[in-house]
């Protein structure tokens, strides 16, 4: 198995998404940060307004609109801090 990141996404309001994935993509004010076990700590300021992409094991990525906030990596894994943060729509194919 490979390596997983612990990963909490809260909202000002409330915990939106808590659990394990292989890598989180974000975008913060000094460009996009992909994060994969055993990166360096790290705080950054999100851009806004922004996404965050979750990518767990299997493939499957959960993404959020996200207003605000802040990108906290440390030791034990990555927590989204955003002032809001919305289930995307997903992408659709163009026709």
């Amino acid at each position: 198995m490979a390596k997983q990141l612990h990963v909490e996404v809260v909202a000002v309001e409330k915990k939106v998404w808590s659990g394990d994935a292989e890598m989180v993509v974000a975008r913060t004010t000094e460009g996009e940060l992909g994060v994969l076990p055993g990166h360096a700590p790290l705080l950054g300021q999100l851009k806004e307004p922004s996404q965050v992409r979750v990518k767990l094991a299997g493939g499957e990525q959960l993404t959020w609109d996200v207003t605000g906030g802040f990108l906290s990596i440390t030791g034990t894994g990555v927590t989204i801090l955003a002032e809001e943060a919305a289930t995307a729509a997903p992408a659709t194919a163009a026709h």
